[in-house]
């Protein structure tokens, strides 16, 4: 039950009475000055409304052109941004992506037709009643996929508005106590020369990570070995490295893989196989021998527990811009953690440092190749092997819009 307001002759004439059922002593004037400032707030949360929602749709071009072994060539990476103002004034944002140009302006639609008219006039602290309000409102056409992307987008738009509105970094906000956070570079490099290669991640290296992951998945596993060997031995016995095959595998050409990459202390296998065959994971893991990251293409927590119930991955890899926003992101963290495991993060490495940095069972930030160093105000700062979550209130994103306005996609009016 919220604070109303007393009702007349509820505050005696010598400052004291009861007040909604509670006696408070009105007669030293700092305590009523206290009371009244106190119950102007609460009364000013309570009459929080969102006032407006503006969303739009960037396609980003990429420095370099990227490839992997489900992707194929990329050039570009479509960018959905909601912007959630409440009647107070205060802004929060929120953010998404996709591969290419495919699918960003099918959720700029479901942000502007569907969800836009759901969310005004909610109060936007409301986060979990509003995540089930859009949940359900969108289920019958949603349950993950573009609906997820959306949701994720405006989720995490709230929880920039919040923690701005407390005043605090969100990493803080959430209850993290330390700002630092693991991170690895994530190079997209299938189809670079080892030559190529080798100088990237000496790029990487210089730029302050002591974490690397490569793609593999060509077509000849011979040549994922070769690549892999090299790798390990331009990095020394000790460093860290992942490689990240994006689904390219049958369960038994994903196990010999992993049995042929065990000689080169790999830290992880990313995305073995598809990622709906999670005792298909589980057969990879148990079979291949090394350990197992996965999860950047589930796009619900249901998928999330059956992964992590069978057994299938060691690091699960929830993405806060897919997977349904920071509130969902948090309770995978927390499923992974109650089953022992550490989780880590997929894109959008500017969110995640925050979530990351909050979370007791993180391991590595993801410092994915489709980054907005280019339109951000205060990239993130990676040094000796970790990123610094930022101290500025909220997430911290602030984006160059004028910059970003030359990459306008399609209007939808």
């Amino acid at each position: 039950m919220g604070v109303h307001p007393p009702e007349t002759g509820a505050v005696s004439t010598d400052g004291s009475g009861p007040i909604n059922g509670a006696t408070v002593s009105m007669t030293h004037p700092v305590s009523a000055r206290l009371f009244f400032y106190l119950y102007q707030q609460v009364s000013h949360a309570e009459s929080m409304k969102i006032q407006s929602i503006a969303s739009d749709l960037f396609y980003i071009p990429l420095p370099e052109v990227l490839t992997d072994s489900t992707h194929g060539v990329m050039e570009h990476f479509a960018l959905v941004t909601v912007r959630i103002r409440d009647n107070q004034g205060l802004e929060g944002l929120g953010y998404t992506y996709t591969v290419g140009k495919t699918g960003g302006a099918a959720i700029l639609s479901m942000l502007e037709f569907d969800i836009k008219r759901l969310l005004l006039g909610e109060d936007p602290n409301e986060i979990d009643r509003i995540f089930d309000k859009l949940w359900w409102a969108l289920h019958y056409v949603g349950r993950g996929g573009i609906a997820s992307f959306a949701i994720s987008a405006v989720d995490i738009a709230l929880w920039d508005l919040k923690s701005k509105r407390a005043n605090q970094p969100l990493w803080k906000f959430l209850g993290g106590v330390d700002d630092q956070v693991k991170a690895y570079a994530g190079g997209i490099d299938l189809q670079l020369p080892i030559d190529r290669l080798e100088a990237q991640t000496q790029e990487n290296l210089d730029r302050g990570f002591r974490a690397i992951k490569m793609k593999v998945g060509r077509d000849k596993l011979e040549e994922d070995v070769q690549r892999v060997a090299a790798m390990r031995e331009f990095l020394g016995p000790d460093l860290p490295l992942m490689v990240d095959a994006n689904m390219r595998w049958s369960v038994n050409q994903a196990t010999e893989a992993a049995k042929a990459f065990a000689d080169y202390n790999i830290y992880w296998l990313e995305e073995p196989v598809i990622p709906e065959d999670f005792q298909g994971h589980r057969r990879v893991l148990v079979e291949g021998g090394i350990p197992i990251a996965s999860g950047e293409n589930l796009h619900t927590i249901y998928e999330f527990e059956k992964l992590i119930t069978a057994g299938g991955v060691s690091y699960p890899e929830p993405d806060v811009a897919n997977v349904g926003g920071i509130t969902i992101w948090r309770k995978i963290a927390q499923m992974a953690e109650q089953a022992g495991l550490p989780v880590t993060s997929h894109g959008v490495h500017d969110l995640h440092v925050h979530l990351l940095a909050a979370a007791p069972n993180a391991s590595f930030l993801e410092a994915h190749g489709f980054g907005l160093e280019r339109f951000l105000e205060y990239p993130l700062q990676i040094e000796e092997g970790f990123a610094t979550a930022p101290s500025r209130t909220g997430h911290g994103v602030c984006l160059d819009w004028d910059a970003l306005e030359h990459h306008r996609g399609p209007n939808l009016n």
